[in-house]
């Protein structure tokens, strides 16, 4: 299986969604979409701890995950 590209935070918002009617559809299993949905909370973890930083620092530059 190859891996969709997600590149800002709508991407991962539809694979998320299509991971959950694929569970839903029986097309996937739940081992599978629990890993992909744990990485998915890193990466907004990780947008979460930039943001945050940068309030702390205050900056405000443009986060490229979250421009689409």
């Amino acid at each position: 299986m190859k891996a969709k590209q997600i590149s800002n935070v709508k991407d991962l918002r539809n694979s998320l969604l299509s991971n959950y009617a694929a569970i839903e559809n029986g097309e996937m299993e739940r081992a599978l979409a629990k890993e992909l949905n744990n990485t998915a909370g890193k990466i907004m973890a990780s947008v979460s701890l930039e943001l945050k930083y940068q309030h702390h620092q205050g900056v405000k530059k443009p986060i490229d995950f979250l421009e689409y």
